[in-house]
């Protein structure tokens, strides 16, 4: 059984998310499998998703001076809804291009895997947009983090980096290949950027969103929300007529053209 686990809490994403990511995965992965989602709200959610509550914590997991978010560490827990063996976390915001099955079969089943986050080369840190772990291997990171959620936010930033530095036993990265982070890997850099779409690598598995783009920016041709869908001359010119909202140069990288074949893969 390929147990594949995400996490909804909020308002933020809809049950349509999760349901894509149902719908995706059904489409790539060689059954029998299980989707099992921890929210605060099951309302909308296809009936094959299995749901459990948030796991309980008696921790901040959002501390208040820090830009990361942290509510995933809910799912280090030892005891995780009455699962166990091996877990494959997903996004709800991932694009699932390719068969899932060589991630339940790459390494040792002990070890956790990260996506490799190319935003930081020099620092060789992991993305947790995908991963996978056995089930209570991360708990020493919840407890760690639970007696400081404040001092671990401030010295580590983001919850990727953590587990990249504390994991038990270190981590390891699936094959670059497999995991495309969109803004870097599959949008052209300026000024290609304006004449070229962004394109699906060969060999490409799960394209991920971390950040405020995500996959229905993408479809549309936008940056973020902040920004509004523009023919490449219309944003060229609002560089310098009043309209721009960032730097020069991130305005100028912050373009693309619409991503159609996200679409095809989104929407099932």
């Amino acid at each position: 059984m390929k147990q594949i686990i995400c996490i909804k809490w909020g308002s933020k994403y809809g049950p349509d998310y999760v349901n894509r990511l149902y719908g995706m995965v059904a489409d790539n992965i060689t059954p029998p499998f299980r989707l099992v989602c921890f929210t605060d709200d099951t309302s909308g959610l296809r009936p094959e998703i299995e749901t459990r509550p948030l796991p309980e914590i008696d921790y901040d997991d959002r501390p208040a001076k820090t830009f990361g978010r942290w509510p995933k560490s809910r799912l280090w827990s030892r005891d995780l809804g009455g699962l166990d063996g091996v877990v494959l976390f997903m996004d709800l915001d991932v694009v699932v291009t390719g068969s899932l099955d060589p991630f339940f079969d790459h390494g040792d089943p002990e070890d956790v895997i990260l996506a490799y986050n190319p935003t930081t080369p020099l620092e060789r840190m992991g993305q947790t947009s995908i991963y996978r772990m056995p089930v209570g291997k991360l708990a020493p990171l919840q407890e760690e983090f639970a007696a400081d959620p404040q001092g671990i936010a401030d010295r580590f930033g983001f919850e990727q980096r953590f587990v990249t530095r504390r994991a038990p036993g270190g981590v390891k990265f699936w094959p670059r290949r497999w995991v495309q982070l969109f803004k870097l890997d599959c949008i052209p850099p300026f000024p290609l950027n304006y004449v070229r779409p962004p394109r699906l690598k060969p060999g490409t598995r799960v394209v991920i969103f971390p950040g405020p783009l995500n996959p229905v920016e993408a479809i549309e041709g936008r940056w973020n929300w902040r920004y509004e869908p523009r023919a490449p001359m219309d944003h060229l010119r609002a560089t310098f007529d009043g309209r721009r909202i960032e730097s020069v140069p991130k305005h100028l990288r912050h373009y693309f053209l619409p991503a159609a074949w996200v679409k095809d893969y989104w929407y099932r």
